[in-house]
């Protein structure tokens, strides 16, 4: 075998939070395991930052919480939104059955490059960066490994089994033959960052009035905004210009003031055109996708990056024994995408149901928000704060570590 082929018992492709999580889990259970990511690093911006509690206590479970959060990071407890004139509390964490009664926000790459740096620790792991997977490699009607472009050259990894935990924008799934069906989503994001002061205003679900919504991430020194607009409506916003499009931003946030004016040019806006879609079926002999490769979400809630955890806690739990011995069934398989399939169309009726009911009614507003029926009890009943915060914080089923360490 040449240097430039490589043999494992399991080839994760992509190191987002389904494929490094994954990774982990089965070197920690002592299953050979690469993951092949296609950056040479984790720095990207405009990434989901939640953290939420049950990847918390994923991380308690695994003995590492502690030391997860002594890396920087904020811990919400309660969020709301400020819709119109009104600011309403609607989601209160704190009295959820978990270690930590919040969600965290941390920069993706600092919670990449954690799980990696645990991942490490791990004989059985190992971590090929600047690796994109480009084609899959079937034998007698078996994906047998992948084939990935790198700096030196192709490389070609034979594997017992190939994850596909590359996104939303998925080539394993695409070569892989995998139908997708497509839910769709009336709304896109744009992405940015505004300079933030000690005395900002506190974070919020987001702010919302007259067809206009933002979202406010806190990154201690910098805002990362989410600006949501109608689906298909960028162009529209860049030919009435950049003037007017800080004009959006400071009534939505009159206390930004002049820091609109660090959007110098439109290459300071990132477009996220936003899908909701899902594979019929996940797997085939040798393969199966996990995360945003099999179910693309909303961004409603952050429970994407959720999702995309508690697929790859269930997928070792299930597949870590198969691997120990040799090869993952097709039995094996098919039970990853049963105990994670309905959880994922749950959550996904519900983003649905809040994109067309809320979201597309606001961005489709011309007159001054008042806040809807909904809303205004949660505001008002306290106790009513904890069921949207377990949607958000657990969703529709928890997974736990069930597979020790290997001695």
């Amino acid at each position: 075998m040449s240097d430039s082929e490589l043999s494992v018992r399991c080839c994760v492709a992509g190191g987002g939070p389904a494929g490094m999580m994954l990774g982990l889990l089965l070197a920690r259970a002592g299953v050979p395991v690469m993951v092949l990511e296609k950056h040479a690093d984790f720095l990207r911006d405009f990434r989901g930052d939640t953290i939420h509690p049950s990847t918390l206590e994923i991380m308690h479970e695994l003995g590492l919480l502690d030391e997860f959060l002594r890396r920087p990071h904020q811990e919400a407890r309660i969020i709301g939104a400020q819709i119109g004139d009104d600011f309403l509390d609607i989601a209160d964490f704190t009295h959820l059955p978990t270690r930590c009664g919040f969600i965290a926000f941390m920069p993706q790459w600092d919670f990449l490059d954690f799980i990696a740096g645990q991942a490490r620790r791990y004989p059985t792991f190992q971590l090929k960066t600047q690796a994109e997977v480009t084609e899959l490699i079937e034998e007698g009607g078996r994906i047998a490994g992948v084939r990935a472009k790198t700096p030196e050259g192709e490389m070609v990894v034979r594997a017992d089994l190939v994850i596909g935990a590359d996104g939303r924008h998925s080539t394993v799934r695409d070569k892989a033959g995998f139908v997708i069906d497509g839910i769709g989503a009336p709304m896109d994001v744009l992405w940015l960052r505004l300079s933030r002061r000690a005395d900002d205003p506190a974070q919020t679900l987001g702010r919302a009035d007259t067809g206009r919504i933002l979202v406010m991430l806190n990154r201690e020194d910098y805002w990362q905004c989410a600006f949501v607009i109608a689906k298909g409506g960028f162009e529209d916003i860049r030919q009435r210009g950049l003037p007017a499009f800080r004009e959006e931003i400071t009534r939505l946030a009159p206390w930004l003031g002049e820091r609109v004016d660090e959007l110098a040019d439109w290459s300071d806006v990132s477009l996220l055109s936003v899908a909701v879609d899902r594979l019929r079926v996940w797997h085939r002999p040798g393969l199966i996708c996990i995360g945003d490769a099999a179910h693309a979400m909303s961004p409603i809630g952050g429970v994407g990056i959720n999702l995309a955890i508690q697929d790859a806690v269930a997928a070792a739990n299930i597949l870590a024994p198969a691997l120990r011995q040799g090869a993952a069934s097709e039995d094996n398989l098919r039970a990853v995408q049963r105990r994670r399939e309905f959880p994922t169309r749950a959550m996904q009726r519900v983003q649905v149901m809040l994109q067309n009911r809320v979201i597309g009614r606001v961005l489709h507003s011309t007159a001054k928000l008042s806040p809807p029926l909904l809303l205004r009890l949660l505001g008002h009943c306290p106790r009513l704060q904890r069921l949207p915060a377990r949607l958000i914080g657990l969703g529709f089923r928890r997974e736990h570590v069930r597979i020790a360490a290997e001695a």
